[in-house]
């Protein structure tokens, strides 16, 4: 803008005004906001207007026009200086913190192990805002004395108060999952994690704490026992999917339930897992509504049971980048929020006990049976 008002003034009929030191100064200017390349840019077209007024007006022989060229030039020379060091310093402190972020992901998300007794099992986490690393989406597969367990949730809202809300929730269960025999009970530990951290004093004020007293965390708490099972229970969250012979079903609650945080809605009798057939070869898909949320550029969502069973085989990880891959395809590589998947596939190996927990026949589990409660 700086340049195009000297050129504006050189080539009017007030062209009698200098705008040596205007031009100057653009350099100076540029190097405040803008990194080396567009500070030399801006010295470069302060130098062509200057030649070229000059040159228009036939003004060469007089010492003001080398005066104002040597200005411009020490100024630019020193403004493409001052703009690369401020880069180079904002450029390491943007190093150093994504260094801490990264450092954080890896203790609140932990990637899944590969092998966690009978499941081989993977884990990703896409941000939807560009350059965070953890959001207020959860996951975590443990293995326990009672078998594999897993989470996945969505806390309400972004930024720091849903990744607080998310800390809370994933250590309760993962000090939970050791010691209740119940994976309701794990629920219920994580649900109260949640009401504590909620009614904290740590908010600025009480508007903020009125917001977060609405807050509440979708869950989809599974796990995998030394039988040829899977039992889940499911707290308003998106229901995973069981890949079985390359044909997908979601795994509906047979009693839909609230989120955690929306407690005084859970009606009728008291809560049980559901249990379904899960043998080996088959896949378990546990993921956040991130995914199947996920839109196309024309506003389509993302057909997240049909990218799966066009997957090719492969092994977890594998799997769960080709499903990476086909949601950058379709939403053009901007997610509108966060993403989290975690796939495990079971094994017939360390099946536990197989006189009492013998594989269901084939044609038993062609389609996903009706859920059991235990």
């Amino acid at each position: 803008m700086i340049i195009l008002l000297g050129l504006g003034v050189e080539l009017s009929p007030v062209h009698d005004i200098y705008t040596g030191p205007l031009l100057t100064a653009t350099p100076a200017l540029a190097s405040l906001t803008m990194g080396p390349m567009g500070t030399l840019a801006a010295a470069a077209g302060a130098l062509s207007v200057s030649l070229t007024t000059t040159t228009l007006h036939d003004a060469w022989g007089g010492m003001l026009i080398y005066s104002n060229l040597l200005g411009l030039l020490v100024v630019a020379v020193a403004s493409v200086i001052t703009s690369r060091a401020v880069h180079a310093r904002r450029q390491s402190e943007l190093n150093q913190v994504r260094r801490i972020a990264v450092a954080a992901q890896r203790v609140l998300l932990r990637p899944a192990p590969a092998r966690l007794g009978p499941v081989r099992a993977a884990s990703m986490y896409l941000s939807a805002e560009t350059g965070a690393q953890i959001g207020g989406d959860l996951y975590e597969a443990v293995q326990t004395r009672y078998g594999v367990r897993m989470i996945v949730g969505d806390v309400r809202g972004k930024g720091l108060p849903a990744v607080g809300l998310a800390s809370a929730v994933l250590g309760a269960f993962r000090e939970a999952v050791h010691y209740e025999d119940d994976l309701v009970e794990v629920v219920d530990h994580c649900a109260a994690a949640l009401h504590r951290e909620r009614a904290s004093p740590n908010a600025a004020d009480q508007c903020e704490r009125e917001d977060r007293a609405e807050d509440f965390v979708t869950v989809l708490v599974a796990q995998v026992p030394d039988a040829f099972e899977v039992q889940v229970v499911n707290r308003g969250h998106p229901p995973p999917l069981l890949l079985h012979r390359g044909k997908v079903q979601a795994l509906m609650p047979g009693s839909p339930l609230p989120p955690l945080g929306l407690d005084e809605f859970v009606t009728g009798p008291p809560v049980k897992a559901e249990s379904y057939p899960f043998v080996p070869g088959d896949r378990l898909l546990l993921h956040t509504d991130g995914v199947i949320e996920a839109r196309s550029p024309d506003n389509v969502f993302f057909a997240l049971p049909r990218a799966v069973e066009a997957l090719a085989p492969c092994t977890p990880p594998q799997f769960l980048e080709q499903l990476h891959q086909a949601l950058i395809r379709h939403t053009g590589g901007h997610l509108a929020d966060d993403a989290a998947m975690l796939v495990v596939e079971r094994l017939d190996e360390e099946a536990g006990d197989q006189s009492s927990a013998q594989p269901p026949p084939p044609e038993a589990t062609d389609g996903v049976d009706p859920p059991t409660t235990s």
